[in-house]
């Protein structure tokens, strides 16, 4: 019962964190329709007059007032040749305010400019801040990541369309920063798993990681745990490849020791002949000695039935 009333008051929270995001768009769609601003009378170039005005508000961090020039240059003087900045300062006016309504417009802003002025020549830095408004908007790694794959996949259509755009550098950083927030994500998963003896789990997170992201700038955790989580399944032999990686990539890690103590172990293991096993009903010949029957295998740990993201921190000393 307490479970039930609990998913209901979650339910009834996601509805309400909607509704008020809808009320502030509502909100700040009528502000904008409403706060037109005002150019003197005898300005010989208004469109100019209100994108300096705007340029200087944004400067200053004054995001209604930026928005506010910028708005009117894009409904008033369609012909100006300051409508399509005028578009991006809106959508930088949204990102500097920073509320979840803001950035929500900010995203239809950026798309409405790429969609109007596909060729202009700011379309990179559209796309750009069409990427990063997802970015500010990701959750921690333990919560829902819907926010950063879409700034994973506009991204990856700016590298796409811009492999020149100066903005590249940058992008990349916070490209990395994305990716390694869902990898984090995907890894606390598996460390969970890890942690509950769920072994076949860990593993298919583990290397699903390292698939996905080959380069996850925590992946020396990665490496260790898969390589334990593969030797308490008793294949060692794949252990030693992901071991050998953690040494060759990371010269500072706070898993170098504990891996390199597992590789000696590995190595130091005594290697179990093979034997092939007797048909039902085959005796030993003669002066053979019985062989003792094979132990039978323990039963593997049960799949934890908790959510895995709950209580997961991230990579401790091994």
């Amino acid at each position: 019962m307490m479970q039930g009333m609990t998913r209901s008051l979650a339910s009834l929270g996601r509805v309400l964190g909607s509704l008020a995001i809808t009320v502030s768009l509502l909100a700040g769609a009528a502000a904008c329709a409403a706060g037109k601003a005002k150019v003197p009378a005898g300005t010989a170039q208004p469109d100019t007059w209100l994108f300096e005005r705007g340029n200087e508000a944004l400067n200053k961090k004054k995001w209604m007032t930026a928005r506010e020039y910028f708005q009117t240059i894009v409904e008033t003087y369609p012909q100006s040749p300051h409508r399509a900045d005028a578009k991006l300062g809106v959508g930088d006016s949204l990102l500097g305010e920073g509320t979840a309504a803001a950035q929500i417009q900010a995203i239809q802003e950026f798309r409405e400019f790429i969609s109007f002025f596909p060729t202009h020549a700011r379309a990179d830095y559209a796309q750009y801040k069409l990427a990063m408004a997802h970015y500010y908007q990701m959750a921690k790694p333990e919560r829902d990541q819907t926010e950063t794959r879409e700034a994973i996949r506009e991204f990856d259509v700016f590298f796409e369309r811009y492999p020149n755009s100066k903005l590249r550098p940058e992008a990349e950083k916070y490209d990395r920063e994305t990716r390694d927030r869902l990898s984090e994500s995907e890894y606390r998963v598996g460390l969970f798993y890890h942690r509950a003896r769920w072994y076949p789990g860990a593993i298919d997170r583990f290397q699903q990681v390292l698939k996905t992201d080959p380069k996850f700038t925590n992946r020396d955790a990665v490496y260790f745990y898969l390589s334990e989580a593969l030797v308490k399944m008793n294949r060692p032999a794949e252990a030693v490849p992901q071991l050998t990686k953690l040494v060759e990539e990371f010269e500072v890690s706070e898993f170098l020791v504990g891996a390199q103590k597992l590789l000696g172990e590995i190595k130091n293991a005594p290697v179990q002949p093979a034997t092939t096993p007797k048909a039902d009903g085959d005796k030993p010949k003669d002066g053979e000695k019985p062989k003792p029957a094979a132990e039978k295998p323990k039963p593997a740990a049960e799949k934890p039935k908790q959510d895995p993201a709950v209580g997961v921190k991230p990579k401790t000393n091994p």
